[in-house]
């Protein structure tokens, strides 16, 4: 986490249950994903995990709330959300938060 900046930045935090379908056209797609927003201007760096049930969760974060919608607004992502919608995850949420404070430990 040292390489984020001080504070403020954003945080789009992506929690999702996988429905087990088409598990190599989802690996393809999270791989996609991942690459191209690492192109978009203001990205800051992404962390994810995911359990054995198939729960995960993706942190994005991103220097300005501009960033984030136009992440948001991105060709292939709209359709990659498509079709996490429609065959991917049995359910998930979306946030987007402002990072105040941030620190790290031993």
């Amino acid at each position: 986490m040292s390489d984020l900046p001080e504070p403020p930045f954003y945080a789009v935090i992506f929690t999702s249950a996988h429905s087990g379908t088409d598990a190599d056209g989802y690996q393809q797609m999270a791989a996609r994903m991942e690459e191209l927003c690492r192109d978009q201007p203001g990205f800051l760096g992404i962390r994810n995990a995911r359990n054995p049930d198939g729960e995960g969760i993706t942190v994005c974060y991103w220097k300005t709330r501009e960033s984030v919608e136009a992440w948001r607004r991105n060709a292939e992502h709209l359709e990659a959300q498509t079709l996490g919608k429609d065959k991917w995850y049995d359910r998930y949420a979306l946030q987007v938060a402002r990072v105040e404070k941030s620190y790290t430990g031993p």
